[in-house]
């Protein structure tokens, strides 16, 4: 079949996000409409995250060599940080290979994705100002399953609960 077309690289996102969320035992909504930068919501204990998801078949790495990059367009970028969220604001980032014939592979007794998933916090971070886009840093340590959605759900609960959060004292 050859190189994905983007629709596919969108669809395998939300399929990879869906199973992550299931293992780690969170709900997953999704948006009919990416209006607010978002396309998935994710939520465990009444905490909840959000996510923009990106897929690619040829990432960008740092020098380093363990940092992929990804150039989020700049609106996106803004709404994702945006500090009146409730919902802490996450790119989410898909790596497949390049021929979509090899991301799924079907046995008896199981269905292996072929791909892997990191994860950057956008939310908290400055503004953008100028340009289209917004190079992102999404470390490999990042890794976008259980573990690091353990991570993301925590840092929403502090962001709203923990204690610098504001209780209203900052609302205008």
């Amino acid at each position: 079949m050859g190189e994905p077309a983007t629709w596919q690289q969108e669809q395998i996102s939300l399929a990879y996000v869906l199973g992550v969320a299931t293992q780690a035992n969170a709900t997953v909504a999704t948006w009919n409409v990416d209006k607010d930068g978002v396309d998935v919501t994710l939520k465990r204990d009444h905490t909840i995250i959000e996510l923009q998801m990106k897929c690619t078949f040829d990432p960008q790495l740092l020098a380093d060599g363990t940092t992929h990059t990804f150039d989020l367009d700049v609106a996106t970028y803004n709404k994702l940080r945006g500090p009146r969220r409730t919902a802490a604001g996450y790119l989410g980032l898909v790596v497949v290979p390049r021929d979509v014939d090899t991301w799924l592979e079907h046995s008896l007794d199981s269905v292996l994705m072929r791909c892997s998933g990191f994860y950057a916090q956008i939310q908290d971070l400055p503004e953008a100002e100028g340009g289209v886009t917004k190079r992102i840093h999404l470390p490999q340590h990042q890794k976008l399953n259980s573990l690091g959605l353990d991570v993301m759900l925590e840092f929403s609960d502090e962001r709203l609960w923990g204690p610098r959060a504001s209780i209203g004292e900052d609302i205008a």
